[in-house]
């Protein structure tokens, strides 16, 4: 997507957060995965904001102060859920979803009250010295499609993770295709360094959750 795109090629998806604000994400018409909001995007941005996380009535907010890296961040709308709840956000993604990103971030600056968002390229498997110390939490919203991507992003998972970081990963499980093998892969050699908990329906968001949708919290094994 050249830097120079037209208000045209864009059209905007809304999410609205629990409090009554909403996310303003632009999209690409034309483009490759990483220009649309997918629903796993969607169920992962709502799951920050469940009451476990964030409940401002009863004082609870996991997110503030904390750091975050986003994989595959796309449109970014995971990231910028994370800093409108207080986190320090950064959201990554290759070279030519940059301008996307920056776009949507300065759509939504107006939401970031105390935590922060910016954009940085990362392409998985290669130097995460950038990203120093370990985060708090990587998120990461179907990302599990390419067969060809799948052993450097378990190295990327590696890299970035320290003891404490929590992974969150929601992925939308696809029948067709080479979808099945891509995912056994990943999960098979995820599973030499890290533990996988999956996430049940009722922690989810009620609204925005599906039955071929997973959650999991991916944490490095002792």
């Amino acid at each position: 997507m050249a830097a120079d795109a037209e208000e045209g090629d864009y059209f905007v998806r809304e999410i609205e957060k629990n409090d009554g604000f909403s996310l303003k994400v632009k999209q690409c018409y034309l483009g490759d995965v990483g220009c649309v909001v997918w629903d796993a995007a969607i169920v992962l941005a709502k799951y920050l904001e469940t009451k476990q996380f964030y409940d401002p009535s009863s004082g609870v907010n996991v997110w503030a102060g904390r750091t975050v890296v986003e994989l595959g961040a796309g449109t970014g709308v995971v990231g910028l859920m994370a800093a409108t709840l207080g986190a320090d956000v950064t959201v990554t993604d290759l070279e030519d979803l940059q301008t996307l990103l920056r776009l949507n971030i300065q759509e939504n600056q107006a939401l970031i009250k105390s935590g922060s968002v910016t954009a940085k390229v990362l392409k998985w498997g290669e130097d995460v010295s950038d990203f120093r110390p370990p985060p708090h939490y990587v998120l990461m919203a179907d990302c599990i499609y390419y067969e060809q991507s799948i052993v450097p992003l378990v190295d990327s998972l590696k890299l970035l993770s320290g003891p404490e970081t929590c992974i969150i990963c929601c992925y939308e499980q696809r029948t067709e295709g080479v979808n099945p093998k891509v995912e056994k892969k990943f999960f098979e050699l995820l599973q030499r360094n890290f533990n996988c908990e999956e996430i049940p329906s009722e922690k989810q968001d009620p609204e925005f959750s599906s039955p071929d949708i997973h959650i999991l919290h991916i944490r490095r094994k002792a």
